[in-house]
C-alpha cells in the first residue's frame, strides 16, 4: 500500500511539473549595467582543507548601464576557492554612483573549466550578484530582483582587470 501512494505520488508530481513547464514561459533578461573591474595583484593562501584560497583585491573602475552609472570603490576583494576543475568565487565590494549613492554588491559564483556531460572540454563563468542599495532611493529596485552576471573577454575589454556584464532576470 506504502509503495503505491509513493508512485501515484510521484506520478502527479511529474504531471504537475510537466504542465507548470508548459504553461510558465522561460525567464527573460533585461541588461542592466557593464562594469569595468580594476584588480590588485592576486595572492594565495595556499591549500586548505576546503581547496586552495586565492585572494583577488579590487581597486576600482567604473560602471554604466541605461539607469546607472558611477564608479567601483577600492577595498573589495574576490575571493575564490579551487578544487579540482571547479572554483567558487566570492566578491564582495561597493560602487557610488554618479549622483552619489553608494550600493553594496555581493557576487557568488563558479568557474568550471573542465570536461561537459559529453566528455568535451568546456569553459563556464556564471555569477549572481545580490545589490544592497538604500531603500530610499531611486535604485531600490536592485533589492528586489535576481539578477546573473558574465565575464566579457572581448580584446577590447581587457587589460589589468575584468569585464562584467549584468542582467536583470525578468
Amino acid at each position: 500500500m506504502k509503495k503505491r501512494h509513493f508512485f501515484l505520488s510521484v506520478v502527479v508530481a511529474w504531471s504537475l511539473t510537466t504542465a507548470a513547464q508548459q504553461q510558465s514561459p522561460a525567464p527573460s533578461t533585461e541588461f542592466v549595467m557593464q562594469l569595468k573591474v580594476t584588480l590588485g595583484e592576486a595572492y594565495t593562501v595556499g591549500d586548505t582543507p576546503q581547496g586552495r584560497r586565492t585572494v583577488i583585491p579590487i581597486t576600482g573602475g567604473s560602471f554604466e548601464g541605461p539607469l546607472l552609472r558611477g564608479e567601483i570603490l577600492n577595498g573589495g576583494a574576490d575571493w575564490q576557492l579551487a578544487s579540482g576543475h571547479r572554483t567558487t568565487l566570492e566578491a564582495i565590494y561597493s560602487i557610488k554612483t554618479d549622483d552619489g549613492i553608494y550600493i553594496h554588491i555581493r557576487n557568488r559564483g563558479i568557474i568550471y573549466n573542465g570536461p561537459d556531460e559529453h566528455g568535451q572540454p568546456s569553459f563556464y563563468f556564471k555569477a549572481a550578484p545580490q545589490f544592497e542599495a538604500p531603500t530610499d532611493s531611486r535604485y531600490d529596485w536592485l533589492n528586489n530582483s535576481l539578477f546573473l552576471c558574465t565575464p566579457d573577454f572581448s580584446p577590447q575589454n581587457s587589460g589589468g582587470g575584468i569585464t562584467l556584464n549584468i542582467w536583470k532576470v525578468k
